[in-house]
């Protein structure tokens, strides 16, 4: 986890200047595919699947170095071609493990994240899981394991392989011409996150395409179809957190009230959308596909002053924490882990204006000041950390005393 934390101190300032290069680029052709809000939404998913994944919350079912003591038939020497036959196979194994996520109800629940923005940008590229806390996708490798390819490979070449994922998550590049045959583009992957009839479930492939193209999943962007991006049940939240579970939540609601029992176990694993017929009159979920209303709730400037300062606040306590994690105490890890969802939660909440966020936001930084206390840290620090939850204090009590403005919709 360790080394996980340092790549990313390296990684995550790359994703932050290409980000604010394409929103100066959308500034300059007149073209600007941000709003701030969603931005702000975005990088904050960024921030807790940063989180989650570097403390390791997840439960492995069975691992990839497991498999492969267990089912390698050869043993193949360390050579660019091998490198080259684990990347192939961890492509195979993200569609695959993509499409149960597209296709399957349960599933669908670790990726809508990915797909809830209704823009379409570097920043949405960033709306990464914490919901998939089961770890299964080993299970995918078995190719891999079969030929023998070292665990250490599959280790080097998956955040390779993820961060390779990133630059197609763009509305300023075209077609890109024979490209287009042989790799996933921004002109496919824009297919993918729309909702559009046509284009919904469409190019599961991660960075060759050829998977969609021998499975029937390909369709090629339609000039005369514009993508319309989200989901066909819009999550209307800025909250990542909120977004992460709101399917699963609309999952066991359903499975609770519906009287068949066999439904209450199908409604799992049925196709993404599949609901028993008895929930489907009492709890009605509104969907879109050809037209959209996005959900953007109208902001004045001290309120959109406030969603940047929680921001850049909680930003400069991850980058503390990634710097410095190989020296914390796991007691200390666990604390900045908590301080920081639970601030992602109280500012996105009040982003979405609801009426209970700035009471929500005034206990939790009461009880983040509470536990800052018990983290042995640099003072200059926690002067920092002290400032920040005092004056999100105070701005939460100002929200509560001059409620106009903060309910001013």
């Amino acid at each position: 986890m360790e080394t996980y934390a340092s790549i990313l101190l390296w990684v995550i300032p790359g994703f932050l200047i290409l980000v604010l290069f394409e929103i100066i680029y959308g500034h300059y052709i007149k073209k600007q595919t941000y709003t701030l809000m969603d931005t702000i939404s975005s990088l904050s998913s960024g921030i807790t699947n940063i989180l989650k994944d570097s403390m390791g919350i997840i439960l492995i079912i069975i691992s990839y170095p497991i498999l492969e003591k267990e089912i390698a038939l050869f043993e193949l020497e360390t050579s660019l071609t091998l490198y080259i036959i684990a990347f192939i196979c961890i492509d195979f194994a993200s569609y695959w493990s993509h499409r149960l996520n597209h296709k399957i109800n349960v599933f669908w629940n670790q990726h809508i994240i990915h797909h809830s923005s209704e823009e379409f940008n570097l920043a949405c590229a960033l709306r990464q899981s914490i919901s998939n806390i089961i770890g299964y996708n080993a299970l995918f490798l078995i190719p891999a394991a079969i030929m023998g390819v070292p665990s250490e490979i599959i280790i080097f070449l998956s955040p390779i392989h993820l961060f390779g994922q990133f630059w197609y998550h763009t509305q300023h590049i075209g077609k890109l011409g024979f490209l287009e045959y042989i790799f996933v583009t921004p002109s496919q992957h824009r297919v993918h996150h729309a909702i559009n009839p046509i284009y919904i479930d469409k190019n599961l492939s991660a960075i060759f395409c050829v998977w969609d193209r021998i499975f029937g999943t390909f369709q090629e962007e339609l000039d005369d179809v514009k993508p319309i991006y989200g989901t066909l049940k819009p999550v209307k939240t800025w909250n990542p957190i909120i977004i992460n579970f709101q399917h699963f939540y609309r999952l066991a609601k359903d499975s609770w009230h519906t009287k068949k029992f066999l439904d209450k176990l199908k409604i799992w694993f049925m196709p993404t959308g599949w609901r028993p017929k008895d929930v489907e009159s009492i709890f009605i979920y509104k969907t879109q596909s050809n037209k959209q209303t996005k959900y953007y709730p109208s902001y004045n400037y001290f309120q959109k002053v406030i969603g940047v300062f929680h921001f850049l606040s909680v930003n400069i306590i991850l980058t503390y924490f990634l710097y410095n994690f190989s020296n914390l105490e796991s007691d200390s890890k666990f604390i900045y882990t908590l301080i920081i969802f639970l601030s992602v939660f109280g500012y996105t909440s009040l982003m979405d204006k609801y009426s209970w966020a700035p009471l929500f936001e005034i206990l939790r930084s009461l009880f983040s000041l509470y536990f800052v206390n018990l983290i042995p840290e640099l003072m200059i620090f926690k002067l920092f950390l002290y400032s920040y939850l005092l004056s999100s204090i105070l701005i939460s009590f100002f929200l509560i005393f001059r409620s106009k403005i903060f309910l001013n919709k």
